[in-house]
């Protein structure tokens, strides 16, 4: 890295803000350029400062780190913001990704994963929970009516989702299963049928939330976002 990573720390307790500047201070790929106590104040910095990462508290005055996020995403997308909260199971969850943030990380986690964090979503790849992940696909699964459990499914049709939700193409799938390629179209079709989900994504949302593939929080924004 040829220059450390600018960020602004917004939260409204001081202690919490002195905290994690102190655990920062020693890293020589990031630079605390700034800090806010409130969500407006948070905003108007972030405008003035023009960092490259701010860490985000949710629970703020004036306005929340939620909606802040959300105004950030509009004014300034290439500002990335790294949420931060003490609840890993957020009633928050789907709106944390949605607003545009593009990680999560708890009060309470070690130094070295708040520093990869910040790391991570400055480089343009994700961090989050796994916690929060899960709670927020599995608030899009129910939102968009994919309430039906795989047991509608049959053993053959689990096998080819479970596929499909890992990224395989019709005929990587047939080749892994020794089925012809029209063969995996026409479980794809039943699916897409007996689930009512009519896109990859939605299977790939589905089958996370159902437990059948591995979560993996980097590619969350990306299946939101087609939500």
């Amino acid at each position: 890295m040829t220059k450390p990573i600018r960020l602004l720390i917004a939260d409204d307790h001081p202690i919490v803000r002195h905290g994690i500047s102190s655990c920062l201070a020693r890293q020589q790929t990031i630079q605390i350029i700034g800090e806010a106590g409130d969500g407006r104040e948070a905003l108007s910095r972030t405008r003035e400062l023009r960092p490259d990462v701010v860490l985000m508290d949710i629970d703020m005055p004036q306005m929340n780190g939620l909606a802040v996020t959300d105004l950030l995403r509009r004014e300034m997308p290439q500002v990335k913001v790294l949420i931060l909260s003490m609840y890993s199971n957020s009633e928050y969850a789907l709106r944390i990704i949605q607003c545009g943030a593009r990680g999560f990380v708890l009060k309470e986690a070690p130094p070295e994963e708040i520093v990869h964090a910040i790391e991570a979503v400055y480089a343009g790849t994700a961090h989050f929970s796994p916690d929060v992940a899960r709670v927020a696909l599995n608030q899009v699964v129910r939102g968009h009516g994919e309430s039906a459990g795989p047991a509608r499914l049959t053993s053959r049709e689990r096998e080819v989702l479970m596929h499909i939700a890992e990224g395989q193409s019709n005929k990587e799938i047939a080749g892994q299963l020794k089925i012809g390629v029209r063969t995996v179209e026409t479980h794809r079709e039943r699916i897409m049928r007996k689930l009512d989900i009519h896109s990859i994504a939605g299977l790939t949302r589905f089958a996370i939330a159902q437990g059948m593939v591995s979560l993996m929080p980097a590619s969350l924004p990306q299946l939101l976002a087609a939500a």
